[in-house]
């Protein structure tokens, strides 16, 4: 689809306005704008100007979203076709051969890849895609065919290509949440390799895309910590880090999570790793059985807690701060003198800052003192784009627990 020819809606910022595109982020919101100008069709193409009429770049509108205008380009004389597109995900392709092991990655991480409200993960030979907003759901068959031919190039012939467009964020665009396949259908349970641990990648029924990618490198970095261990893994999803923990050669792990779903898919995928006697699940809830634990005497020499977001909006932040610092208590409590914490937040609104004083705060009320061992953030397949606060949200840190003595 290539767009038509002729004059763009003009949107005129008020003065003061657009700092957060000055700095370079991609974002204009409805309280910035001062006028509309043009035969504007929300998920179509503007012009944003400043106040003074210098212009500031090319994006799409939706006058629904608090978010009404994401651009694509900070050239307004920059033609959006299909070379433009493709010339989007090569650089996208391009970056992760350099930074990052391809066979499974994020192809595509939305602004932060300057394709804003899209995201595409690559499961060996199958493309996920979720659109998040209005405008590039008029890219979105592009984006993939433009992927497709990008990734051939490389030897990489995709088989399948299925949507996960069914986040919540989709109803504030005024959008309604749809997945299905794009094109042929295919067996949606993905075999993948990562860190040498195997997994079955549900594409259709996991959440987001079917598995997380950026704690890549964070699972790989807890191997060297297990070797002959006891070892918790605190909602552990489809069993990512304990199984990383068990192909480490851990004594004994155990995984915990509330979905009977995701406990069902780790058993499968320990089984695939012939880690079943050693890597074990139970379905439960984290905040019920740590205290249990406590209680019956438990003691374990790695403990690791990769919750859910638990705020994703900033009227929360006050109430996630305190979920995060009772699992980081109760974790601590559990941990042997001079065993490790692996704990993690990826709520983007639940600042680095924050997150820190949060821990801090738990080790102090429970009369532990930390030794950093690491910090670190996102797989480089989900780059940090700077002045788009929104790319940087998970944090994750790994500590020595020593009691106070």
């Amino acid at each position: 689809m290539s767009e038509q020819q002729g004059a763009f809606p003009i949107v005129t910022l008020k003065k003061g306005e657009g700092r957060t595109i000055r700095a370079g982020g991609m974002w204009v919101y409805d309280n910035e704008i001062q006028s509309i100008m043009g035969n504007v069709i929300d998920g179509g193409l503007v012009i944003v100007r400043d106040c003074n009429g210098y212009p500031m770049g090319k994006g799409y509108i939706n006058r629904k979203s608090k978010i009404t205008i994401r651009l694509m380009t900070r050239d307004h004389q920059q033609e959006i076709d299909d070379e433009f597109i493709e010339m989007r995900v090569r650089n996208a392709w391009e970056y992760r051969k350099s930074v990052s092991d391809t066979s499974s990655c994020r192809l595509i991480f939305g602004e932060a890849d300057f394709l804003p409200g899209l995201v595409m993960d690559k499961f060996e030979d199958v493309l996920v895609v979720q659109s998040l907003a209005l405008g590039i759901d008029n890219f979105k068959l592009q984006i993939v065919e433009a992927a497709k031919k990008v990734l051939s190039e490389d030897g990489i012939n995709i088989r399948g290509v299925y949507e996960r467009s069914d986040a919540k964020v989709r109803t504030q665009e005024g959008m309604e949440r749809i997945k299905g396949f794009i094109g042929p259908e295919f067996d949606t349970k993905v075999p993948i390799v990562e860190n040498g641990v195997k997994y079955i990648v549900d594409v259709k029924d996991g959440q987001k895309t079917g598995f997380f990618l950026d704690q890549k490198y964070n699972r790989l970095a807890i191997q060297k910590l297990c070797k002959g261990k006891k070892v918790l893994d605190c909602f552990t999803h489809t069993g990512s880090f304990a199984l990383n923990a068990g192909i480490a050669g851990a004594q004994s792990v155990l995984g915990v999570d509330a979905s009977d779903l995701a406990v069902a898919q780790a058993t499968e995928n320990a089984a695939l790793n012939g880690l079943s006697d050693t890597v074990k699940f139970k379905c439960c809830d984290v905040f019920e059985l740590l205290p249990e634990l406590e209680a019956a005497g438990e003691k374990f020499d790695v403990i690791i807690l990769d919750p859910p977001a638990f705020t994703k909006s900033r009227s929360s932040i006050k109430n996630a701060a305190k979920g995060y610092k009772e699992i980081n208590l109760r974790g601590m409590k559990l941990v042997k003198d001079g065993g490790f914490l692996a704990t993690c937040s990826c709520s983007h609104f639940m600042s680095y800052e924050l997150f820190t004083e949060t821990i801090n705060k738990a080790a102090k009320d429970v009369h532990k003192r930390l030794r950093q061992v690491e910090f670190r953030t996102q797989a480089p397949d989900h780059p940090i784009l700077w002045a788009s606060d929104e790319s940087y949200y998970l944090k994750f840190y790994i500590f020595q627990v020593c009691d106070e003595k």
